[in-house]
């Protein structure tokens, strides 16, 4: 027979005279705790403070209902799927029950996924989305106010004016002469329509006939072409027989070109034959410009 000796000091708590087996400890044992017994209760009633023996004297027999601990997030899943049917997102359930968003994913992952409400009219967001849209037509409302009036500040450029406009815009954004190419030529090329016009326009004032005039476009081989061949023969007044060969730019797809769709059209380059005293008058012009302004 298996027996047990207890003795102070030797961690199963001392025992009165004599041996207890640890059949007649574990009958003790079990019948307390099928009483409904704590563990302490036991641990004090038979003297076993030796939790290894203890274990071994209970091994199998469940543990009394009123000492087991209720699963607290138990109730917060019950109360988090209860909302979540109700048509809560994440973070309403996080900030009504104070649990992380993780949890609540797994507690409700199984069910539907509501529907997006709708914020009802009068709402603060929607007032605040109302207020800049408002504001936004008002800043619209008085940009066109204010290019309308300086548009009607110009009224007609007298024939000076033109001269001395042309001469800046073509100083601006024409081509000029280089040490490695001294031979002065007229060449202006823009992708704004009203550029070309404008130039244009100064060129007839200079007398330039529509005969020494050249046109050539440049655009992106991914563009539509024709298109855009046909919107500058619109622009510029004259037919396909003062346009050369079309240069294609090649497509770099590491490139993030903002210059696409519908509106582009690519650059014109603009050409003047015979423009050397142009050229030397447009030079001479700029410069009378700017000793006036110095």
């Amino acid at each position: 027979m298996n027996e047990i000796r207890r003795r102070p000091g030797d961690g199963t708590g001392g025992l009165r005279t004599g041996a207890a087996t640890f059949e007649t400890l574990r009958e003790q044992a079990v019948s307390l705790r099928r009483e409904g017994h704590s563990r302490r209760a036991i641990r004090d009633r038979l003297a076993v403070h030796n939790n290894d023996l203890l274990n071994a004297l209970l091994q199998g027999e469940p543990p009394p209902e009123w000492t087991k601990r209720p699963n607290a997030k138990d109730d917060l899943r019950a109360r988090a799927r209860e909302l979540r049917l109700q048509g809560l997102t994440y973070d309403r359930i996080q900030l009504e029950l104070g649990c992380s968003k993780s949890s609540i994913s797994l507690w409700v992952r199984d069910l539907p996924k509501p529907e997006p409400t709708r914020r009802p009219p009068g709402t603060s967001m929607e007032r605040a989305q109302q207020g800049r849209a408002a504001a936004h037509e008002r800043r619209k409302a008085a940009y066109e106010a204010t290019r309308q009036a300086a548009r009607a500040e110009v009224g007609e450029l007298t024939e000076r004016e033109l001269f001395l406009l042309g001469v800046g815009l073509y100083w601006a954004e024409g081509g000029k002469t280089k040490p490695h190419q001294p031979h002065p030529q007229i060449t202006f090329v823009n992708s704004d329509a009203d550029m070309i016009r404008t130039f244009l326009a100064w060129l007839r004032l200079m007398g330039v006939g529509d005969h020494r005039l050249r046109f050539a476009l440049q655009i992106h081989e991914t563009a539509d072409v024709a298109r855009a061949e046909e919107y500058w023969r619109d622009v510029v007044g004259l037919d396909a027989s003062h346009f050369g060969k079309t240069t294609l730019k090649r497509h770099n797809p590491r490139t993030n070109r903002q210059n696409v769709g519908d509106t582009y059209r690519g650059c014109l380059a603009v050409r003047v034959l015979g423009g050397s005293d142009l050229y030397r008058r447009i030079e001479g012009t700029w410069w009378g410009i700017v000793g006036a302004v110095t």
